[in-house]
């Protein structure tokens, strides 16, 4: 699982940060789903190293303009050169109906099947690697924020030993590498899983934004390896943030923290922290950090890794 942040400013772009989108990138099954995609979003895909011939599912958070006045203008590319074979579209209601108005209007026409499902709360997809899940967030209009869950995998299976019990290759070996009990053919009794390592434990990640602070936030990031969360305003500009009904960087690290988040990425920044400025970018990291200290500030084309829980146990072992 590989994170691609695309668009990190709040409102509107500045020179050096586009409006939001993120991207997670799934290697292993070649394909990438987008969260959120801002004016822009195509060309920040085209200046990145990800393919929109893999982009197979949107979900979008909300029905303001900087999450989605990139939205058309990917989709008809999609269909012009993309080579893509099929888009899902998750989002509130009226997202279908601002889809296929735009199309009408612009006399757009899409040679591929694109299907918009209106969400609500609870799982809105699943298959046999991944859950996704939205949740109620506190903004000015309907918004959502996302769940990305793999699920666990039985742990690599050791051959050595297998042949060691002089247990025949085949079709066992399968029902072995699954975790299942086998009877062999002289009678022993064989369970699969003294014959596999720990389990792979499935990555998980939340994508939470516009909101203030809010148990629906808490929730969809509960134990999540990375949680992708706004962090409009300084603490300082509370007042402001409660008004407008977004997050502070405080908010941002309080919501990591009563989740029990394993790592908090902050983003959708308002660009009255540019350099230069009273208050800064570094000092709102300061501030989260003070409250949650394995923060990150993302910035566009940030590539982040979500690593295996095993391979970071490992690697704390190694340290």
């Amino acid at each position: 699982m590989q994170i691609t942040f695309l668009g990190t400013s709040s409102g509107v772009p500045t020179r050096s940060r586009n409006v939001s989108s993120v991207a997670l990138r799934l290697p292993q099954r070649a394909e990438l789903w987008l969260f959120d995609c801002g004016e822009g979003t195509q060309h920040q895909i085209m200046r990145s190293e990800l393919k929109i011939s893999q982009l197979s599912r949107i979900f979008i958070t909300h029905m303001h303009g900087d999450h989605i006045f990139g939205l058309m203008g990917l989709l008809a590319t999609c269909g012009l050169a993309g080579n893509v074979e099929r888009i899902d579209i998750y989002g509130p209601p009226g997202l279908n109906d601002y889809i296929q108005s735009a199309s009408r209007y612009s006399y757009t026409h899409f040679s591929y099947p694109i299907k918009v499902h209106a969400i609500r709360p609870g799982i809105i997809y699943e298959d046999d690697d991944f859950t996704v899940s939205c949740g109620n967030l506190h903004h000015r209009i309907t918004a959502f924020g996302y769940r990305v869950a793999e699920k666990d995998r039985a742990g690599r299976f050791d051959v050595e030993k297998a042949k060691a019990l002089q247990i025949p290759p085949g079709r066992v070996y399968g029902q072995l590498k699954r975790g299942e009990t086998v009877t062999l053919a002289d009678g022993r009794v064989i369970d699969g899983t003294q014959l596999c390592g720990p389990t792979e434990i499935g990555r998980k990640i939340a994508y939470c934004t516009d909101t203030i602070y809010c148990d629906g936030a808490v929730q969809l990031a509960d134990d999540v390896d990375v949680l992708i969360h706004e962090a409009t305003f300084a603490h300082q500009d509370a007042e402001m943030a409660f008004q407008r009904l977004h997050s502070t960087t405080t908010m941002a690290a309080q919501t990591a923290l009563a989740a029990g988040a394993h790592r908090l990425i902050m983003s959708h920044f308002s660009p009255r922290y540019a350099p230069g400025n009273t208050l800064e970018l570094k000092d709102l990291l300061k501030e989260a950090r003070a409250i949650f200290p394995r923060t990150d500030m993302a910035y566009d084309f940030m590539i982040h890794e979500v690593p295996r829980r095993r391979e970071v146990e490992l690697t704390k072992v190694s340290v």
